[in-house]
C-alpha cells in the first residue's frame, strides 16, 4: 500500500509539474509581443481599432510569392501562395498575446495563422511574422484580385459595423463565430448576400 501511495504521490507531482510548465508556456505566450502581416480589411485603422481596441505601430511590407484574391460572396480577401506574385500590406508591430487571440477569433476558421517572411518596404529588412492564410487552397470561390481602395470606398463602413457587432458578441457567454456574424449581417430580406 505504501508503494502505491508513493507512486500515486510521485505521479501527482509529475502531473503537477507538467501542468505548471504548460501554464508557464501560456503565460509566456501572453507576455510575448508578435508581429502580424495584414493585407485586407485590417489595413484600415478603423477595423484594427474595433478588433483590438487600439491602433498599434505598423510598417509597410511585401509578401512575395502570394496572391490576394477576391472571394465570391465576401467583401474581404484571401491570400494563397502563387509563384512570382506579391501582396503589399502592413506589419502590425508589438501585438500582445491577448490581441493575437482576438485576431484569431476575428479571422475565424476560414484562415490559418502561419509564419511567413515579409520584406519591409522602408528598409528592405526581412522579418518572420504571422499572416492569416486562406484555409482552403483549392477554393473555387477565389478569383481576380482584391482592391483595398475600392473596398474602403464601398464596403468599409458596413464592415466596421459588422466587426463591432462581432466583437461585442465575443463578450457574451454564447458567441457566434465571425463567419456566422458576417453572413447574418450581409443578408438581405430575400436571403441573398448584399455584395458579391
Amino acid at each position: 500500500l505504501s508503494f502505491a501511495l508513493d507512486a500515486h504521490h510521485s505521479y501527482s507531482f509529475v502531473s503537477l509539474s507538467v501542468e505548471r510548465r504548460k501554464m508557464s508556456a501560456v503565460v509566456n505566450s501572453l507576455n510575448q509581443s508578435h508581429s502580424v502581416f495584414v493585407y485586407g480589411t485590417l489595413l484600415a485603422d478603423e477595423v484594427v481599432r474595433t478588433v483590438i481596441n487600439r491602433v498599434p505601430q505598423s510598417a509597410p511590407a511585401t509578401l512575395s510569392d502570394y496572391h490576394r484574391y477576391k472571394i465570391k460572396d465576401r467583401v474581404y480577401p484571401a491570400i494563397l501562395p502563387v509563384q512570382t506574385k506579391k501582396v503589399t500590406g502592413r506589419v502590425l508591430l508589438d501585438i500582445s498575446g491577448p490581441e493575437l487571440h482576438l485576431l484569431d477569433e476575428f479571422e475565424d476558421v476560414e484562415y490559418t495563422r502561419n509564419e511567413v517572411e515579409v520584406l519591409f518596404t522602408d528598409n528592405s529588412e526581412n522579418l518572420r511574422v504571422y499572416a492569416y492564410i486562406w484555409a482552403n487552397p483549392n477554393d473555387p470561390d477565389l478569383y481576380s484580385e482584391w482592391d483595398f481602395e475600392e473596398w474602403k470606398k464601398t464596403q468599409m463602413n458596413d464592415f466596421v459595423k459588422m466587426t463591432d457587432e462581432f466583437m461585442q458578441q465575443l463578450e457574451l457567454p454564447e458567441t457566434k463565430p465571425r463567419v456566422q456574424t458576417y453572413e447574418t449581417f450581409y443578408k438581405q430580406e430575400n436571403d441573398k448576400p448584399l455584395h458579391p
